[in-house]
């Protein structure tokens, strides 16, 4: 590992600063140990003070993991496919106000792509232009979560499986419908509610915005249970709170985490920027 990278346990439930380490450079074996690592034991790890061009971000990422591309064609980078740019810029490339986006789901608590078989690992978002105040993207630890519930609740959820679907999750952020290409391509799938880590082992929920309902359940009672553990994941204990600099990349755990933007600025006057990069997982267990 290179004598001047440095990993900080934030003042935080989870997540950690990395320090001393240029991620236009590619990195040694024991520099990418060190991450990976970090990455392990803190689950939301961030870069500050970066100016990482687009192909080494999607180097830095490819270094953890083959990269995905995302089922909405908005979403292709214009560039690089597998790196695209999340802003609430609109047509006009002004600064836009959210309900005249067509994708708001970024609002909304969720796992990168729990909808498809194969769900993400990890997301990379790098700040090119935020907001002076708020905008920042929060984190809520699912792991944590779990492990506060009552005993009684673990056992009852322990064998359930949630309906993860990329056209409920349309429906549940207010965006566009799903197109009937998107729908071929990610098709309702069933996930453990309780995930097994596949690296650490530790358990925790897995649901989110682009949770449907439960498999064996009626429609409604599955909702309303989903609706009551996702409101005990986000409680204050479990969630770290990011605020943007620009020149930060932040990478996060999508296997234990959910995240979303927070809509507290105003959207009309200032830019909010960021490149994203998203490496696949495995099969949730």
């Amino acid at each position: 590992m290179a004598a001047a990278l440095h990993i900080r346990a934030l003042e935080a439930p989870f997540a950690a600063e990395v320090a001393g380490i240029d991620l236009n450079l590619p990195l040694s074996e024991g520099e990418r140990a060190a991450v990976h690592d970090a990455f392990l034991a803190h689950q939301v790890l961030v870069f500050p003070g970066q100016s990482i061009e687009k192909l080494s971000q999607i180097r830095f990422a490819e270094y953890f993991g083959p990269l995905e591309l995302p089922v909405n064609k908005d979403y292709l980078g214009a560039d690089h496919p597998a790196l695209h740019v999340v802003s609430n810029l609109g047509p006009d490339g002004k600064p836009a106000p959210r309900k005249t986006l067509a994708n708001p789901g970024n609002y909304f608590w969720h796992s990168d792509a729990s909808y498809m078989a194969v769900p993400s690992m990890a997301t990379l978002l790098f700040a090119i232009q935020v907001p002076p105040e708020g905008g920042d993207t929060c984190f809520a630890n699912l792991q944590l979560a779990y492990e506060a519930l009552p005993e009684a609740t673990r056992e009852r959820i322990g064998g359930l499986k949630a309906i993860h679907s990329w056209a409920q999750s349309r429906l549940n952020s207010g965006s566009r419908p799903a197109t009937e290409a998107e729908n071929r391509l990610a098709p309702p799938v069933a996930h453990p509610l309780v995930r097994t880590h596949p690296e650490t082992g530790r358990r925790g929920l897995y649901l989110g915005n682009h949770t449907s309902h439960i498999e064996g359940l009626a429609v409604e009672e599955g909702r309303a249970l989903l609706a009551d553990l996702l409101a005990h994941s986000i409680e204050p204990r479990f969630v770290y709170r990011h605020r943007w600099r620009p020149g930060d990349l932040v990478m996060w755990d999508n296997r234990c985490l959910v995240h979303r933007a927070s809509d507290d600025f105003d959207s009309t006057a200032y830019a909010r920027v960021l490149h994203r990069t998203v490496i696949k997982g495995s099969v949730p267990r």
